[in-house]
């Protein structure tokens, strides 16, 4: 049932599809002031070299996500399990100029060499990785101008694919798993092949729950007499992660009152459940535990820990008590009124949470989304703050940043790591610039999404080169070359035209014009991500 909607849906959009490119354009009687209107944003455009968005975009985004230039193709019906992380396995392999794969991330492919269509071949038949081929990025040293490969890529499955009359087919792949290339070599029938390793991704960082929150029972108090904490051996310290620096596993709050006797966790959820005090009396039982509880001299983890509270009254050489409220002089046997839901926020690991936060993949995610949001105005991202891992994929595989970058992003091991990295490129992104002489082309605000799949996507011309383009409603220092063609646009609906910067002659990208009035934006850029300056400030 699920299958049959959306064949409707894409069906829905093929129609869409075949209307824009079938219909003429209407010339329309206007008025005076219509027109003249019309010629301001036209003098306006030609001298900013900007492309207009203004009214909104009435364009439907969702269909450049489909690729129909390709024409028909048929869905494999295919969608490989994960392989494990570690496993070593032998893949076609496609190494592309200016193209960073990323997993989740769309590839369109027009496989033309023969070796090529050899190798999406052998990738359909294949049996430890049916449908799968491996994609790597390709690049010229600018010191040597030697042509080397990257060392880590995405595993791509084909999920579509069409033979033409030609011999040539076309695909639409769609990235899986980050691998690390071992060696490659040409099989008999000159098909490059690699082994690779699939990379083993770590899984999301939390918080530990003890290291914020409601603190172990340090004290109990009361209106008159207070508790004070109890002696800390280095076996409990060990065992809460203090005591061994690569210990990273923490206490949980079931296995901390596990270990307490039946009055200390009795008086443990009293202190968290209740936050009235307690009566001036103190039976006999508490007056052991009081006994018991009094810290001992000598060092221990914690003793950084508790200079940050205030000294008692003759404790100053035996230890320290705690110093909850008002500074002033608390005597052995009254203390100040406190909150005690601010004693239950002393944090009970080493490092304050601040800390924690900083690599808290979860709150990183939250971060980045914001940052995203603000930057190409997407929709809410909340389901892809649940998956911290999917979300810094996704952001990398569209963040209109140089390929150098991206490729750097994609072997950064970590998902809170990642994460940072992208939090600082989102916050410092601010300029587009041409690679060969640093023309500024555009601004962050320039930028406009034309696709569902997002401000950065990859797309394939007929000679079979995949080109990763951002889309921009403005842009300056650019000349357009030749007249508008509609064949074989991505963006059905629009014609493009060359442009080339207006500096150093390099083709930057494409210029898209509409081919019906009705269509917003009228005109936009398509900038290549391989053309972009690493600086962005």
């Amino acid at each position: 049932m699920e299958e049959n909607r959306i064949t409707e849906i894409e069906r829905y959009q093929m129609e869409e599809i075949r209307q824009l490119e079938s219909e003429e354009l209407q010339v329309e009687e206007v008025d005076a002031d219509e027109s003249s209107d019309d010629e301001d944003q036209t003098n306006s455009y030609r001298s900013s070299g900007g492309a207009s968005a203004s009214g909104g975009v009435t364009y439907d985004t969702s269909l450049a996500a489909l690729h129909s230039y390709l024409g028909d193709v048929e869905d494999t019906h295919n969608r490989l399990a994960f392989l494990d992380g570690g496993a070593v396995l032998n893949v076609p392999l496609f190494y592309l100029e200016g193209v960073v794969l990323f997993p989740e991330a769309t590839l369109p492919l027009r496989v033309i060499q023969p070796n090529f269509i050899a190798s999406v071949e052998r990738a359909l038949r294949q049996v430890d990785a049916p449908y799968t081929i491996g994609v790597i990025r390709v690049y010229k040293d600018p010191s040597s101008g030697r042509v080397n490969l990257a060392t880590t890529g995405t595993t791509a499955e084909i999920r579509q694919y069409r033979h033409l009359e030609d011999g040539s087919v076309n695909v639409v792949t769609r990235g899986q798993q980050r691998f690390r290339l071992k060696r490659r070599w040409v099989d008999v029938e000159g098909s490059p092949w690699a082994e690779i390793q699939i990379v083993k991704e770590d899984l999301p960082l939390r918080t530990p729950r003890e290291a914020v929150g409601r603190s172990a029972p340090l004290s109990i108090f009361r209106s008159g007499v207070h508790i004070q904490i109890p002696p800390i051996n280095h076996s409990r310290a060990d065992h809460y992660g203090f005591g061994n620096e690569n210990d990273s596993d923490t206490m949980s709050e079931e296995s901390f009152e596990s270990e307490l006797s039946p009055t200390e966790r009795r008086l443990h959820q009293s202190a968290l459940i209740s936050s009235d005090m307690l009566d001036d009396s103190m039976s006999s039982d508490d007056e052991n535990i009081e006994q018991q509880f009094r810290i001992q001299p000598g060092r221990s983890p914690f003793d950084d820990f508790r200079r940050s509270f205030g000294t008692g009254k003759n404790q100053e050489a035996d230890g320290v008590r705690l110093a909850v409220g008002k500074s002033s002089a608390p005597t052995h046997n009254t203390w100040k009124k406190h909150s005690l839901n601010q004693f239950r926020e002393v944090p009970r690991a080493f490092w304050p949470s601040w800390v924690y936060q900083m690599y808290d993949s979860y709150s990183l995610a939250q971060r980045a989304a914001g940052r995203w949001k603000q930057i190409v105005r997407a929709p809410s991202m909340d389901s892809y703050v649940k998956k911290p891992d999917l979300l810094s994929f996704h952001i990398a595989s569209k963040m209109p940043v140089s390929e150098s970058t991206r490729q750097e992003l994609l072997e950064i091991d970590g998902v809170s790591y990642r994460l940072r990295r992208e939090i600082e490129l989102l916050e410092s992104f601010d300029c587009v610039r041409c690679r060969s002489c640093e023309t500024l082309i555009a601004r962050r605000s320039n930028m406009l999404v034309m696709s569902s799949e997002g401000p950065l996507g990859a797309y394939v011309n007929p000679h079979g080169f995949v080109h990763e383009i951002m889309t921009l409603f403005k842009a300056n220092g650019l000349v357009v070359i030749g007249t508008p063609d509609k064949e074989y646009s991505w963006f059905p609906g629009y014609a493009w035209s060359i442009a080339v910067c207006a500096t150093c002659e390099t083709q930057l990208g494409w210029l898209f014009t509409a081919t019906k009035r009705k269509l917003k934006p009228r005109s936009f850029w398509g900038i290549r991500s391989s053309q972009l300056a690493d600086d962005t400030r």
